[in-house]
């Protein structure tokens, strides 16, 4: 698992994501539980997303998360929902569910309960799965956010992974 705090998300991720997925011929597949669907409807804002983004996930719950992504439940019962290796099998799971080039997932707590000592709100684990390597990112968000705000950062850094991981697969 990386760990990261800091990540620069562009002044239009979404934009972003569009250009160098069409130059890379590249599609994205989602993943989300924490974003309840954001990501899938930032990117479906952008017109001619469609030749990019083949859809995505919302696998709220970890009976979702087992049968639409094939997340083991075993795997969710040692790590809890919250994690990195949940976090990256979400996106495995999204990825070769679609045929998608890359997929992201979130999974996290917005709050403002549900947080623990171990995992605070704010927690939000995004992961990447592309040809070759699958990953996860922990992300501490600080607990006083509101629940949108966390959940609204959650989405952009996604879609700034996503970039980062298209941009790494040029030639």
């Amino acid at each position: 698992m990386q760990k990261a705090n800091r990540l620069l998300v562009t002044p239009n991720p979404v934009a972003d994501l569009y250009e160098v997925f069409s130059a890379n011929g590249c599609r994205l597949a989602t993943a989300e539980s924490c974003t309840g669907g954001l990501v899938g409807g930032l990117l479906t804002s952008q017109p001619g997303i469609s030749s990019v983004y083949v859809g995505g996930f919302v696998t709220y719950t970890n009976q979702m998360k087992t049968d639409l992504l094939g997340v083991p439940a075993e795997m969710i019962a040692q790590y809890t929902e919250v994690s990195a290796p949940v976090a990256k099998a979400m996106a495995k799971g999204a990825r070769a569910r679609t045929g998608a080039d890359i997929a992201v997932s979130l999974t996290g707590i917005a709050g403002p309960g549900g947080g623990s000592e171990q995992t605070p709100v704010g927690t939000v684990y995004i992961g990447v799965s592309s040809q070759g390597r699958s990953f996860a990112v922990r992300y501490c968000m600080p607990d006083y956010l509101p629940r949108h705000e966390i959940r609204s950062r959650a989405a952009l850094l996604a879609l700034t992974l996503a970039v980062r991981e298209a941009k790494s697969q040029q030639p």
